[in-house]
């Protein structure tokens, strides 16, 4: 199990960027997924990007090219960088992990499937 803290939401216009931080501690003696989901004000959840322990990556369609994750090893520390924000975008944001080796990009649609999570970090976009 990993310990995840959120941070570097706020409120921007139309455009803007944002670059959210997640700390991670704990347990780490497992190989971990690393993600970033989302969960509107609808409540609907969905998983927008992963990092697997080998360094691949993946991302929802609807995000590729505008948003990227990363991870700063030294500092335990998991980004997602997000530009070109749209109002569609506000949501909470949140990162979590998942022990295994590999990801599988179907557990983007799937947040049951993943059992560590932050507390979330809100995210505004005005039009």
């Amino acid at each position: 199990q990993v310990q995840l803290t959120e941070s570097g939401g706020g409120s921007v216009q139309a455009g803007g960027s944002l670059r959210l931080s997640c700390e991670t501690s704990g347990d780490r003696s497992y190989s971990y997924c690393l993600y970033w989901f989302r969960q509107f004000p609808s409540k609907r959840r969905e998983g927008l990007a992963y990092l697997e322990h080998t360094g691949e990556t993946d991302y929802r369609d609807s995000v590729k090219g505008r948003f990227t994750i990363s991870e700063d090893k030294a500092e335990n520390t998991l980004y997602l960088q997000m530009n070109d924000l749209k109002p569609e975008d506000t949501a909470v944001y949140y990162c979590a992990a998942r022990p295994d080796s590999y990801c599988y990009y179907y557990t983007l649609n799937d947040p049951e499937a993943v059992p560590d999570w932050g507390r979330g970090t809100q995210v505004t976009v005005s039009p």
